[in-house]
């Protein structure tokens, strides 16, 4: 396979997982490769998720709702990318917000490796509380 095979793949992957993200409709199994893993790092919590089925799973109830990126940044890796985004979202009426960085490993076209970063979900009271902190902040 050539560096651009390889780059075109590894885009194609992310553009399907950002977009699956985005539109609230659950990632695919057949996005990741059956023996994928992630390594999740979530408020208080960490744990590794195991298999493409299971990972699909998890990120179901992570992105259930369609949303919007407020801000994404990608940035290449030699195999694969660095996926970095701020998702706001309603659910139940309530807005919500989440940041996260995804460190995905791309081989074929399939993530094999997911090492994420969260920031947590946020609600509309959270989201306000942050704000006035913010303008706090700039003094």
């Amino acid at each position: 396979m050539t560096i651009t095979e390889t780059t075109t793949g590894t885009r194609e992957a992310v553009n399907r997982f950002a977009a699956a993200i985005e539109a609230g409709t659950g990632v695919e199994p057949g996005l990741f490769a059956a023996d994928a893993v992630v390594d999740a790092t979530v408020p208080n919590w960490r744990w590794t998720i195991r298999g493409a089925d299971a990972i699909a799973e998890t990120f179901a109830g992570w992105f259930a709702d369609p949303g919007r990126f407020e801000s994404v940044r990608r940035s290449p890796l030699p195999d694969g990318e660095l996926l970095e985004f701020t998702l706001t979202w309603e659910e139940n009426g309530v807005p919500h917000a989440c940041h996260q960085a995804h460190r995905l490993t791309v081989r074929d076209g399939a993530i094999v490796e997911d090492t994420v970063f969260c920031g947590g979900r946020w609600n509309a009271a959270l989201l306000a509380e942050m704000a006035e902190a913010d303008r706090g902040d700039a003094g």
